[in-house]
């Protein structure tokens, strides 16, 4: 595992247009090098920005987005559509806009899809499918950069702290009672986020900032709080998420100054 990078920018506008920035040439660089581009994306304000954001870049077309394979990171277990679900975002904010190939884009299963109301048979189907783009050389695809958003709470994707999703070892998990609504999700495992060249963690505003102290902490690149007790730096439900994932070749912590008062 390479070092973790830390961006901190000055407000949230600067965050947003660095992270779309920073999408267009990694993507750009990715085909340079290889001749094609995959990325993972995942959900919330910010990140819906962000893909507003590279939507409207002069530069956008650096990338040949129908050599870009589209993948998402979790998904709320909604109907095709569902305003809700991080698909429908991400189409209404970038994706429509772009000369993508539809074969290239991957969404997770709605839950009236082909397995109906099942998450656990709709996390299978998605796992068989990343295991039919990753060919004879094992389960996963490469992931050139994989977007996270960070909860309040230190989640990431749908893996929350303390829920059983966070020891899964399978690529692909079906969540039920998840602590924020929907409580039915499918989301990509540690494991599998942890095989991405690079793994951004993006966050802003100050209800971030805990979950960003206590992660940056966990994973060894900051100090612990003078507060912090006998047992160490750690939340009420255990190691955080956003502590355990990292890239292949380099992980970049995306955050605004609210979101860093104190990261040491």
């Amino acid at each position: 595992m390479a070092g973790v990078r830390r961006n901190v920018l000055g407000d949230r506008d600067e965050l947003v247009r660095v992270v779309a920035a920073r999408l267009v040439e990694t993507l750009a660089g990715a085909q340079a090098a290889r001749g094609a581009a995959s990325v993972v994306l995942t959900g919330g304000r910010v990140a819906a920005d962000v893909y507003r954001t590279v939507r409207d870049l002069s530069d956008r077309d650096r990338v040949d987005w129908s050599r870009v394979d589209v993948w998402w990171g979790d998904e709320r277990f909604l109907p095709a559509g569902h305003p809700d679900r991080n698909e429908t975002q991400a189409r209404a904010a970038l994706l429509d806009a772009l000369p993508l190939d539809p074969a290239r884009v991957h969404p997770m299963p709605a839950d009236d899809g082909p397995d109906g109301p099942d998450p656990q048979a709709a996390a299978q189907r998605y796992g068989q499918a990343l295991a039919v783009a990753a060919g004879p050389d094992g389960d996963l695809p490469r992931f050139d950069v994989l977007l996270l958003g960070v909860g309040e709470d230190g989640h990431v994707a749908s893996v929350f702290p303390g829920h059983p999703v966070t020891g899964a070892t399978e690529p692909v998990a079906a969540v039920r009672d998840s602590p924020k609504p929907p409580p039915v999700r499918i989301t990509l495992t540690l494991p599998a986020i942890n095989t991405a060249g690079e793994v951004w963690l993006v966050a802003a505003g100050a209800d971030k900032a805990g979950a960003v102290r206590l992660a940056l902490t966990e994973s060894g690149t900051a100090a612990p709080p003078a507060d912090a007790g006998p047992d160490g730096w750690a939340g009420p439900a255990g190691p955080l998420p956003a502590a355990a994932v990292h890239g292949v070749d380099r992980t970049r912590w995306f955050l605004d100054a609210e979101a860093a008062p104190s990261t040491g």
